[in-house]
Formats: C-alpha cells, structure tokens, sequence
C-alpha cells in the first residue's frame, strides 16, 4: 500500500485565502509544544516571542527596521517566482548590494555632497542587479538551473564581504577589528522620526516598491506577460512572449530591489561593512514571498511577521534563556506549514493498493522451454 497526490478538480477559494492563517495557528501550536519539551511554559513563552517585542515603542521601530530588507527581497522574489523563475540567492543580491553601495564612504570619504546617498542606493541597486544577472545569464544561455546558480553564488559573495572587511577595506584606525570605517553622515540613511527611535527611511522604499510591483502586475502588460509566462510557458510562447527575456527581467528586477535592501541595511541600521551583514534575511525573504502568496502586497504582512520572529528570538533570548536560533525554527516550522497546507489545497491523498507481483517464472519470458520442464519436473516430483 502507498500514498500519492492526486490534484484536486477545483480549489477551495476559502481555504485559499485562509492558509496563511491556518500556518501560523498551526505554527503556534508546534511552539507551544516546542517550548513545553525544553521545559518552558508555553504561555509565557509565546508571549515573550510574539507579544512582548510589540509593547515598547522602540521595539516598533525595530521591527520597521527589520522589516524593511524583508519586504524589500520578497517583492523581487514574488515578482521572479510569479514568472516560474526561481531565485534563491537573493542573499547574496543583498550582500553585493551593501559592498558596492560602500565603495563611495569607503574608498572615497573625502567626497562629501547631497549626492552621496542617492548614488549609494543607485549603485546598490546596480551592483544586485548585476550579481543577479549571472544565473540569470547561464540560465537562458546554457539552461543552467537557476536554483543551483543562485544559491552558490550567495557563498561567493558572503567570502568576498569577509575579505574585503579583514583586507583592503579594513578601517586603519579599527583598533584590528574586520570592520570598515563609519560612514560620514551624508552616506547614512536617514531616520524618519529622529526625536522617538531608530526607523530609517528603508521601510519606506519598502512599502513604495510592494506598492508599485503589484500595480506593475495587475495593471500592466508586463504584468500580465509574467503572469501567463508563469501559468502556461507554452502558451506564452503561442502569445510570442521571450522567456529569454522574461528570465532576465525578473532576475534583474529582484536583484535591484535586493541590492536596495542591502545598502538600506548598511547605510541606514549598521553605518558600514562587516563580516556579516544580514541575519539570513535573504532565506528568509524566500518565507515572505510564499507567506505572502506570491503577492506583493501580501509580502508587506508577511514580512512583518517575519520580522517579528527575529524580534520574538532576541526578547526570548533575554526573558526565558533560549537559544537565538529558535527564531530560524519558527521560521522553519512557518515555512512547512505554508507548503504542506498549499499542497492539501491543491491536491488530495489517495490510498494506492499495491498488486501482488508475478511469479518469477512468468517475469522471466527469456527461460528456454527445456528450463521450464526442468522446473516442472521438479515440482512434480516434489509434490510426489
């Protein structure tokens, strides 16, 4: 006996809609077992991780803050998975983006003008396009996968930041740490409300590109060719659509708008390089894109919600003494049920019932006749 999935007639529209919020609920129930097995009491603790860090005006901010890159990346990523394009290393989009968006502050600190900051994000999000245009590239020219591409070039990126922090880019006067100098305050990101926290101007790149990318996919013909491209390739290719072109657009487009996350994140939450720039933000964007339904709007909750569980793994770090990767596995358990409830609601479980096989006899058609009266013969007398 097996079990196999069998694609359901029609949909649910209900439970389309709810999946979100049937993933989380069972996301808070896998926790709150969690918590109670490492001897915790599960009240206390979910709220600790999802109800303390909202209680202080600071902690709002910070959520802004981390929100921000998540929502960034997600935008991008919902536009490149709508097109059936799979871009896995926007991580390293981010990364490439926060290094090239620094060479001004770093190399060039003497160059002080209004101009330093827009040509910081502009170059940020040119250096993540261009990092994104690699798979991009070997994907339309040699059909290389993209998902393998992309996720190795995140390593790439992720060493190169290391060097760059511990060799050339190194601050002089650093005391020896791997750290680049501070930026000059004409490269830092500005706050939005300097007197009452720390929010910064990156949550508001945020909220414009979710907003202009749905209305890009929902009023445009671009839209509509990424929509088709991603439903039925082959009748996008009927409607004379380039996939060609599409996979570079998408990689481009999610690549620029991961760039912008990165140089937000450095000019704006961290004020210059280090060996480690992001906390998974890119994976974790991969969470937000799908929590989100493949909808940009939809990727500004889910990103807050994401952004919560760092937030949630920081106050349950300090409050019950856990560990901080219990943020990466609610992030995890997130990002399973999201899945495995779209899976149930596209598809149905079917009890298959295995035959019993055929003798070896009769799967042997190439036995000669006199190796069958052999076998015969054998019996025979065996039953005698």
């Amino acid at each position: 006996m097996r079990f196999e999935l069998v694609r359901r007639p029609e949909r649910s529209a209900l439970f389309s809609a709810l999946s979100p919020f049937l993933a989380f609920g069972l996301t808070l129930i896998a926790g709150a077992i969690l918590f109670a097995l490492i001897g915790q009491n599960p009240v206390n603790a979910l709220y600790s991780y999802f109800v303390e860090p909202l209680t202080e005006i600071w902690s709002l901010h910070e959520l802004a803050i981390k929100a921000a890159p998540l929502i960034l990346i997600a935008v991008g990523l919902t536009i490149c998975y709508r097109s059936n394009n799979w871009n896995i290393g926007a991580e390293g989009q981010f990364i490439i983006g926060g290094i090239v968006g620094s060479i001004l502050p770093v190399l060039y600190p003497e160059f002080q003008s209004p101009l330093v900051l827009p040509l910081m994000l502009l170059m940020g999000m040119v250096g993540g396009a261009v990092y994104a245009a690699v798979p991009a590239f070997l994907k339309a020219r040699f059909n290389t996968n993209e998902i393998l591409t992309s996720l190795m070039l995140v390593y790439v990126a992720q060493l190169l930041l290391d060097w760059l922090v511990r060799g050339p880019w190194r601050n002089p006067g650093g005391m020896n740490f791997p750290e680049t100098r501070q930026f000059d305050a004409q490269a830092v990101l500005p706050e939005l409300f300097p007197s009452s926290g720390r929010a910064n101007w990156g949550i508001v790149f945020a909220l414009v590109a979710a907003v202009l990318a749905w209305l890009m996919l929902s009023r445009t013909l671009k839209g509509f060719e990424i929509r088709v491209m991603g439903a039925s390739p082959r009748a996008a290719r009927f409607a004379g659509f380039s996939a060609k072109r599409m996979v570079f657009f998408v990689f481009l487009l999610s690549g620029a708008l991961a760039g912008l996350a990165g140089i937000s994140e450095v000019s704006g939450a961290i004020g210059q390089l280090r060996p480690t720039i992001s906390p998974g933000y890119g994976f974790t964007a991969i969470i937000v894109a799908f929590l989100g339904r493949l909808n940009p709007l939809g990727a500004v909750a889910a990103g807050l919600l994401l952004a919560l569980t760092y937030l949630g793994g920081e106050a349950a770090q300090i409050s019950l003494g856990v560990s901080e990767k219990v943020a990466r596995v609610f992030q995890g358990m997130l990002l399973f049920f999201v899945l495995g409830c779209d899976t149930l609601i596209h598809y149905r479980i079917r009890r298959v019932a295995q035959a019993i096989a055929p003798s070896s006899i009769t799967d042997t058609p190439a036995a000669s006749s006199s190796e069958a009266a052999a076998l015969e013969a054998g019996g025979t007398g065996g039953a005698r």
